[in-house]
């Protein structure tokens, strides 16, 4: 099954959004329901509190009785309202990462009103191209002192198009920024799984959409998603890896499996390394990562060193390779932008 398929369906009565390519599945997104409260995108009104000495931030007080916590708290008051972001999800308990630098998405561009400045996706390399949407943009951004990033699928789109992105992020931003009277209170709610897809997986063009009930059991997703809730990945070459997330951290273990051969290890090592990225995203996991790879000789890390980095490269989510440690193990942070699939489906317990 070659190609790009977005399925957009539902799985255990969630809306659910697969991204398959030439038979894999590369991304996932899935309504957190009730385990989610307020899910990264989202766009609040909240009263800061005092900061906190030591923390370098302060709590937020958000609808609903529930807290963040910002960072960027220079020229702001406590006691006063606030526009923030949700930026990630937290463990429990926790107060929820939020930030000022609010990001309006669209599928087209983004507008930005901490960070002024026009800026054009790499990807179009094309230089008139990048000449046409930059005078599209300057002409949709007059007069206003946002910031504005044109994103690849742009390069695609017609000029009114465009226009009307950009003019629709732009009055979206305009009315949420100047609306700071009154208490706690959600003002832009975050994309649904549906919505994000048609959004984040514009480009490159799908080259099929499946759509409505019954598409992920005629695409094999249930049992792709299926897969992911056991701890056990199967790697090519006949090695396996184990990702088991814990209170602390997530821990994961590569195994030749029968091969025993000298080159097993870092031919498990290798395949383990490559799918690493992919198996985190799927399974909304975040946090320390700790990788107990198979047994190799030292001179190889080098070459285990370059397959991760490659791995990590595009990958959304900020991820900082930290390395190995003095026990042989190799230790990675990745970002909490989802929720763990797991908590997802057990309504939030764990």
């Amino acid at each position: 099954m070659k190609g790009r398929i977005v399925v957009l369906d539902s799985y255990r009565g969630r809306e659910a959004a697969a991204l398959i390519v030439d038979g894999r599945l590369e991304d996932l997104l899935l309504d957190p329901g009730e385990a989610g409260g307020f899910a990264p995108g989202a766009i609040l009104r909240g009263v800061l509190d005092r900061p906190m000495k030591g923390q370098g931030g302060a709590f937020v007080k958000l609808p609903g009785g529930e807290k963040g916590f910002l960072r960027e708290t220079k020229g702001l008051a406590p006691g006063k309202p606030v526009i923030v972001q949700v930026s990630g999800f937290t463990e429990p308990g926790k107060a929820l990462p939020v930030t000022t630098r609010l990001l309006f998405k669209s599928r087209l561009s983004i507008v930005t009103p901490a960070a002024p400045g026009l800026n054009i996706s790499r990807r179009i390399r094309d230089a008139e191209d990048r000449a046409r949407l930059e005078s599209l943009a300057e002409a949709a951004m007059a007069g206003c002192g946002f910031g504005l990033i044109l994103r690849s699928a742009a390069a695609g789109a017609e000029d009114a198009e465009i226009a009307a992105d950009i003019a629709s992020g732009r009055a979206l931003a305009e009315a949420v920024v100047a609306d700071l009277s009154g208490g706690p209170e959600l003002l832009v709610d975050s994309a649904t799984p549906h919505e994000e897809a048609a959004r984040d997986w514009a480009d490159p063009a799908p080259d099929e959409v499946a759509d409505g009930e019954g598409a992920f059991a005629r695409h094999g997703v249930e049992e792709m998603i299926d897969a992911l809730l056991s701890a056990d990945v199967s790697l090519p070459g006949g090695g396996y890896m184990a990702v088991e997330p814990t209170r602390a951290l997530v821990a994961v273990d590569v195994n030749t499996g029968a091969d025993t051969s000298p080159a097993a290890s870092l031919k498990a090592n290798i395949a383990a390394a490559r799918d690493l990225p992919r198996q985190l995203r799927l399974r909304g996991l975040g946090g320390q990562v700790t990788v107990d790879f198979a047994p190799m000789p030292k001179r190889d890390r080098a070459t285990l060193d370059q397959q991760l980095r490659t791995a990590f490269k595009g990958e959304a989510a900020e991820t900082s390779l930290a390395g190995w440690t003095p026990l042989g193990n190799f230790e990675l942070q990745r970002k909490r932008d989802r929720l763990p699939l797991a908590v997802i489906l057990t309504g939030g317990a764990g």
